[in-house]
Order: C-alpha cells, then sequence, then structure tokens
C-alpha cells in the first residue's frame, strides 16, 4: 500500500556561525516524513540530531540559520511562512517534546494552566471551560490522574512532566510530533510506559512521530522507519527491518555493532569506532566518515557521494555502493 506523503524535507542546512568560523551543524538534508509513521533518528552526539528537529519548526536562533533549504508540509513551503503562519503552524500542526521537561514547563503554572494556554493561543474564541475539559480527557488519556491537573512541575515525577510535554504536543491534535531525546532522563519502566502511549497515540489519532534517540533499542521495538545521522549527513535510511537484518553503511553497521547483547561472549566482542567525530568547521573533504572507515578508498577523501536508493529497499551516502573509475582502488 502506498504511504501518503506527510513532509518533504528538501536540501536542508544549518550553519552556525562562531567566533572560529562557521559550523555546518546540518549539510544538505533531504528526506520524507510519512503520515502515521514513526521514523526514528539515530546518531552521536554532535551530528545534528536536535538541530534537525529545531530546524524543522524554524526554531534555530542567532548565531544559527537555516541557510538553505525547503521545508514541504502538506504541500506548503513553512520557509516562507510569515512570523504569524509559523506562530500558528507550531503546535497545531507540529509541535515538539524537548528533552528536559523542566526546563520547557513554566515553575510558576499548574498543569492546567500550560494545556489551557496552548489551546487559546491557537483558538482564542476556546473558552476557558471547553479548553479545560479538552485539557482533562489528554491528560487522563496520557495516564496521569485528573488530581494532578492542578499540579505544578516540581510536584510531579519526571515521567509525568514528560506526558504532559506529551499533552500539550497533542491537545492540539498536531500532524506531526517531534520527540527530542523525550525518554532519556526516565527509568526504564516508565521508559517503555510512555513508548507504549506514544504508540497507542500515533495508532489512535493517525500522528507522526520523528523520534530522536540515542536508544537503538527503543527504535528497533517503535519505528518503521530508521534515518542514520553522522556529522550533519544522513548517511542511511530505510525500514527499520531492512536496516537492522543488513546494514549497509559502515557507520551503520559500526553502530549496531557497539550495541551491547545478553548473547555477549569472548568471540563476539563490541564493536569500538575508531576515530573521533569530525571537527564541523573544518569537515574532512569527501565523504565525512572516510577518516574512521575501514572500508575506505581514495575517492572517499575527494568526492562527497549522494543518498541513492538501493534495491533492497535502503537508501545509503557510501561510495561501496555507487560507480565511480577510482571505486576499486584502494587506500
Amino acid at each position: 500500500m502506498e504511504r501518503e506523503l506527510l513532509a518533504s524535507i528538501q536540501d536542508l542546512s544549518v550553519t552556525y556561525h562562531t567566533r572560529i568560523g562557521p559550523v555546518s551543524a546540518v549539510d544538505h538534508i533531504s528526506f520524507d516524513i510519512y503520515k502515521g509513521e514513526i521514523l526514528g533518528l539515530v546518531g552521536e552526539s554532535g551530528c545534528g540530531k536536535s538541530t534537525l528537529g529545531k530546524a524543522l519548526l524554524r526554531m534555530i536562533d542567532p548565531p544559527g540559520e537555516i541557510s538553505s533549504g525547503h521545508i514541504i508540509f502538506d504541500k506548503e513551503d513553512v520557509m516562507q511562512y510569515d512570523d504569524d503562519r509559523m506562530r500558528d503552524f507550531r503546535g497545531r500542526r507540529a509541535s515538539m517534546i524537548f528533552q528536559d521537561p523542566m526546563t520547557s514547563l513554566n515553575p510558576m503554572q499548574r498543569v492546567d494552566d500550560h494545556l489551557i494556554e496552548a489551546i487559546q493561543v491557537h483558538e482564542p474564541k476556546t473558552s476557558e471551560k471547553d479548553a479545560l475539559k479538552r485539557s482533562s480527557i489528554m491528560i487522563n488519556r496520557l495516564g496521569i490522574g485528573l488530581n494532578r491537573l492542578g499540579s505544578y512541575p516540581h510536584q510531579l515525577s519526571g515521567g509525568m512532566r514528560q506526558r504532559v510535554m506529551t499533552g500539550i504536543g497533542l491537545v492540539l491534535n498536531a500532524e506531526l510530533i517531534i520527540a527530542d531525546e523525550a525518554t532519556t532522563s526516565l527509568d526504564v519502566i516508565v521508559e517503555a510506559k510512555l513508548a507504549d502511549q506514544l504508540r497507542e497515540i500515533r495508532n489512535e489519532y493517525g500522528v507522526s512521530l520523528l523520534m530522536i534517540t540515542h536508544n537503538i533499542a527503543l527504535v528497533a521495538e517503535m519505528a518503521d522507519r530508521i534515518a542514520v545521522m553522522y556529522a550533519g549527513h544522513i548517511v542511511e535510511i530505510g525500514d527499520v527491518y531492512e536496516v537492522f537484518e543488513k546494514p549497509l553503511h559502515p557507520y551503520t553497521q559500526g553502530l549496531l555493532g557497539s550495541v551491547p547483547s545478553i548473547q555477549l561472549n569472548d568471540r563476539n566482542e563490541l564493536f569500538k569506532m575508531p576515530g573521533e567525530p569530525p571537527n564541523l568547521t573544518h569537515p574532512p573533504a569527501g565523504c565525512r566518515f572516510h577518516p574512521r572507515c575501514q572500508h575506505a578508498m581514495p575517492i572517499c577523501s575527494q568526492l562527497e557521494p549522494a543518498l541513492i536508493k538501493q534495491s533492497s529497499g535502503q537508501s545509503v551516502h557510501c561510495w561501496l555502493y555507487q560507480d565511480h573509475p577510482d571505486k576499486n582502488e584502494k587506500r
């Protein structure tokens, strides 16, 4: 069955202007998000995952800027929106669950205040009574007792605060939720409960979820597709089962090989990724992963490969899967 496209990110770049030079945190990235899917976005710290998530909502503040690209959401280019349309877009059409709810929730506002405010800012004609009713339904749906509506953030557990943030993102029936490390600070039991609730909400409301995380196991359990990011580039994207079964890019292979397993033994050691992530003020020429890649060829340090779809279904950003006259020459 053909999937229905929700958003198309085209040639998106984010640059931070620093005293030591421009930093290309997101470099000419293109990918699609489909309606009702969960897309997992994984990669090392500093690879640009959170920056990409914020860029989709045009939340990049100076000294950063979106230096190129288009964000086509439901056939409209979000990059062309004025400030008023952008404010309406955030929350109503797309919203974000941030990593640390304590820095996102107002400590002087109760739970019901947060949700009522979100509704009335975007729907000024909604009465406080109706907004409270909708807030109560959403909070109850997320497994938080209605007696907590009058609580302040510091009176809630970490899991409850994260669910309140989820409720704020969902109470306006947003079509796309960007969850930026939403489960990082939670223990495994609360994390599993929140993951189940997000999956149930996806199934119930048909919302699309971009799940930014370091947790490979969580992506394997929840996601329909996975995108692997390295040094500002998406190096592989595809169906989660295909990528986990047969990863193509050497970085994806190393990332999955470094995940601990209960079946680990002396003959099956964890993979240790050689080298360090590149300095993005002066990234390597060609493929940014080539200094750490055991399969690197001369072309890898000269020209950047394209992200090309393979017969297996994955798209991969690597010269191993693309033709070039120097491809067979070893370093």
